[in-house]
């Protein structure tokens, strides 16, 4: 009898003041994804570049119950605009958004008895400018969800045992991601805007 994957998801979204200048507004940053990337994950000796929207990543170790676990992901990084292909949670007369996503996964580190026989990630991000109220707003969001199958070891710890911690984990690596894109982010936006200023001076 096949088993039943287990499936854990969370999401969290943001919703800042943004600050723009004449010449250097948040859409032409968009437009450097590199940059964009560099500031998100600033460690260059755990990323490397595959091509022009693409970055293989080793993120930091994740605690599971008793496990440790290297995930090693390739992360997808694409502008759109003018409301082409846009999904339906972003509003048609938003100029320009960054979509991330997660386009391979692989979990090192574990014993093979300690594999899980079947897992799926699933990450998805958005982050646009919003400049339809009366100040600038910078709104993003970002939801994660993990499928598995347990390995036998595993699957005799009570199921709200597992549940709770893996909320917790997913929850973590989705704030990590939020205090970057709200601080690392806009801190080098900043950074942008000083550079054109210089520029165009």
């Amino acid at each position: 009898m096949a088993l039943k994957p287990a499936t854990h998801s969370s999401g969290i979204s943001t919703d800042i003041p943004l600050y723009e200048a004449p010449g250097s507004s948040f859409d032409q940053y968009l437009e450097d994804k590199l940059r964009v990337f560099k500031a998100i994950f600033p460690d260059k000796r755990r990323s490397r570049q595959l091509n022009e929207e693409e970055w293989r990543i080793q993120m930091l170790p994740i605690q599971f119950l008793f496990l440790t676990v290297w995930p090693v992901v390739d992360v997808r990084l694409r502008c759109k605009e003018n409301g082409k292909d846009y999904p339906p949670e972003i509003p048609h007369d938003i100029t320009k958004f960054l979509e991330l996503d997660i386009t391979r996964w692989e979990l090192q580190g574990l014993d093979s008895v300690l594999e899980p026989s079947q897992f799926s990630l699933r990450v998805k991000g958005l982050l646009y400018p919003d400049r339809r109220g009366p100040r600038s707003r910078l709104k993003g969001r970002l939801a994660m969800s993990i499928s598995f199958v347990l390995p036998p070891m595993l699957a005799l710890i009570p199921e709200d045992s597992r549940q709770s911690v893996a909320d917790a984990v997913l929850r973590g690596l989705l704030e990590n991601m939020k205090h970057k894109v709200n601080n690392s982010l806009l801190a080098d936006y900043s950074k942008f805007q000083s550079e054109r200023r210089r520029h165009l001076a």
